[in-house]
């Protein structure tokens, strides 16, 4: 899997468009440096985990997440975020890719609770229509809130 870091000013449009607030639990699916999940803790008081396959970004995540003194409010998960449990999520974070983000997209509906808030930057989920989309540096990042069951 290629790891592409996502600039800081889309990371803060990302949580911005996610309305992240101290009573969220962020999920950043593909964590890559855990960037999203440590500046959830750090700028809205939120939890976060990342999930992330590569164990050196792992570590990576956790060392940052410990220099930014939130790792009390962060757990990075070496895991694939195909089979793993994201049932417990407020919102979740994706930078992955049009064919990942179609095979999630079952996933997304059926584990998610209704309200939990999703946000992709730059690629769709399959057929499901966004409820907003933002373009901010030239990229879109898109919204979407999970229906009622």
């Amino acid at each position: 899997m290629h790891f592409a870091a996502t600039t800081q000013p889309i990371v803060n449009a990302m949580l911005a468009l996610a309305r992240v607030s101290a009573d969220d639990v962020v999920y950043d699916l593909g964590s890559g440096d855990g960037r999203i999940v440590i500046l959830a803790a750090q700028r809205f008081g939120a939890r976060g985990v990342g999930i992330e396959i590569d164990p050196v970004l792992i570590e990576r995540s956790r060392q940052t997440a410990r220099e930014a003194t939130v790792e009390d409010r962060t757990t990075f998960i070496e895991g694939d975020l195909f089979t793993a449990d994201i049932s417990a999520a407020t919102v979740v974070t994706l930078f992955l890719s049009d064919f990942i983000n179609a095979r999630l997209e079952s996933k997304l509906k059926n584990e998610l609770r209704p309200g939990t808030r999703i946000v992709s930057h730059q690629f769709p989920i399959g057929h499901w229509k966004p409820d907003g989309t933002v373009r901010i540096e030239g990229e879109d990042l898109f919204l979407w809130t999970v229906p009622a069951r």
